[in-house]
């Protein structure tokens, strides 16, 4: 009777185990299924950039970037396609009949990331801080302009010039420094230029939520945010600063695109375009490629040797090589598609002859038995810098290389990463150094005004410039046609502008550049942006 009961028991405790181990078992299963549900319901995308975000303020310049700027931050007004200026944090904007008064009414459904409020006193305040430290803001003329602010009420605000200036609305789309951080981002000495922000307070679509310098970024989406919502839940940036490092990444789906200009090689984008495994874009030539000849430096100080390097660079042969044909081959140093930029000029053609005489009347010889010319005992030896970060300047900058050589002309590449890159190039200590102009909607008026300011902020131009004996002539022709409100002496002095810049090949245009979109099968809404700088984030989507 015991072994009976015992059998029965044991029978009845293992069946007991065996339905535990069920019910647990469709327990975890469920919480399983709850977590990948959950997981499902976030839909995030990941792409990468070759340096960190930097500290996320927008009245800073370096070291952060434009487009995780633009993510967080916005502006009075919005650069449309077409050139468009469309209403953004205003709603609307009145222009006084002298062109010297600006009075915007601003939307009152807008709230900060924080849920502090949009208003005039903050835009003042954002206003104030930037006007603080104008010194460093000097590349953007309208800076220069403004003679002060006003509120109005709550909702309006007035912006008053020292003189009527075209480009006003145009310069207020710009992504820094004229964008707004709330309340609470700000310093206790309210200077957001000398001491940062608190935190990164914007009313943008984006919220950054987490962040490891120079390893990842993740942004969420700003649920407050006024206008249309991002299509995804988070964007996740790597920071990948090699450019096959990159397509290796996205090759093993890591990452679900790739965006911008030089962030790979156009040999990798050809292969990525050719495999067919992947969606690509090219977008419309945005700005001008070129080199930049310092004229305050011993060799290229002569116009002579400038000339003979306009001559000595084969431009077809690099787009043809490096670019697989995709880029247009640039005369001009804008493109002439721009307001005020076509100029009635005799491109510098590439003829290697022509650049050897050129470098004979300058004094630089060939010596037998030597590679590279000299003069007065000395080599000529240019140095050719280039960022490190930047694929398709290191594939130009080493054709450059070879190409000079047989001109006898011994050019030394330098590398730097980016934030180094730029501080060298600021101070002048360069022969030859890889930029480009802005695109719009800095183009051609913000790139020229940058020119009359040693500002580290603008651009190294004016250093560039400072070997010119006109320097000071175009200079003022540059101040003289951003004021002017005759539409024909404008075009007048804009065309004078840009045929003195091209006699005087400071400017060695390659090609216009564009940028380029890779993207995993699954990504849709990968667009290209009317500012350069700009990733089409808000209209991507995972499907």
């Amino acid at each position: 009777m015991f072994l009976q009961r015992s059998s029965l028991f044991h029978s009845f405790v293992g069946l007991l185990v065996i339905f535990t181990i069920f019910v647990t078992g469709c327990s975890d299963t469920t919480i399983d299924q709850e977590n990948t549900s959950d997981k499902d319901k976030q839909k995030v995308v990941t792409f990468s950039w070759p340096g960190d975000i930097g500290d996320l303020n927008p009245h800073i310049y370096f070291p952060n970037e434009f487009f995780s700027q633009a993510m967080v931050y916005e502006s009075l007004v919005y650069y449309g396609e077409g050139g468009e200026i469309q209403p953004w944090l205003a709603e609307s904007w009145d222009i006084s009949k002298d062109g010297k008064e600006y009075v915007f009414h601003l939307r009152k459904d807008v709230e900060f990331s924080d849920g502090s409020l949009f208003n005039a006193a903050i835009v003042k305040k954002n206003f104030d801080t930037i006007l603080d430290n104008r010194k460093q803001h000097e590349w953007v003329e309208l800076i220069n302009q403004i003679k002060g602010t006003e509120i109005i009420d709550e909702y309006t605000f007035k912006l008053i010039l020292n003189n009527a200036y075209y480009p006003t609305l145009q310069e207020l789309t710009y992504i820094r420094p004229l964008r707004f951080v709330g309340e609470a981002a700000f310093p206790d000495s309210q200077n957001t230029f000398k001491d940062g922000l608190k935190s990164p307070i914007g009313t943008g679509p984006w919220v950054l939520s987490e962040y490891k310098k120079n390893e990842f970024a993740v942004f969420k989406r700003n649920e407050q945010y006024w206008g249309t919502k991002p299509k995804v839940d988070k964007v996740v940036v790597k920071v990948i600063t090699d450019g096959e490092s990159r397509v290796l990444a996205f090759e093993k789906k890591e990452l679900d695109f790739i965006f911008g200009n030089g962030v790979i090689s156009q040999d990798s984008f050809q292969f990525l375009k050719n495999s067919g495994q992947y969606e690509t874009k090219l977008s419309e030539p945005t700005a001008t490629r070129t080199l930049l000849l310092n004229s305050n430096r011993e060799a290229t100080k002569d116009l002579k040797v400038r000339l003979a390097l306009q001559h000595a660079f084969n431009k077809q042969a690099v787009i043809d090589k490096i670019f697989y044909g995709m880029e247009k081959k640039a005369d001009t140093l804008f493109p002439p598609t721009l307001p005020y930029t076509k100029i009635n000029i005799k491109p510098y053609e590439y003829d290697a002859e022509k650049a050897k005489q050129l470098l004979d009347e300058a004094g630089w010889k060939q010596v037998k038995g030597k590679p590279f010319r000299e003069k007065d005992g000395k080599e000529l030896q240019l140095e050719l810098l280039f960022n490190s970060t930047d694929n398709i300047q290191k594939s130009i900058a080493e054709f450059t290389q070879g190409d000079f050589r047989k001109l006898g002309i011994d050019v030394k590449l330098t590398s730097q990463e980016t934030n180094t890159f730029w501080t060298t190039a600021f101070q002048g200590e360069f022969d030859l150094l890889f930029t480009s102009t802005w695109a719009v909607p800095f183009d051609p008026h913000s790139y020229l005004a940058s020119m009359t300011t040693k500002s580290e902020n603008g651009g190294p131009d004016y250093n560039a410039q400072l070997g010119l004996p006109i320097k000071k002539e175009i200079d003022q022709k540059i101040k003289k046609v951003l004021l002017t409100t005759d539409e024909e002496e404008r075009k007048i002095l804009y065309s004078e502008i840009l045929t003195t810049l091209h006699e005087q090949a400071i400017y060695l245009p390659i090609s216009y550049q564009s940028n380029i979109a890779v993207y995993q099968k699954n990504i849709s809404g990968v667009d290209f942006l009317p500012q350069e700088a700009e990733v089409p984030l808000t209209s991507i989507d995972v499907n």
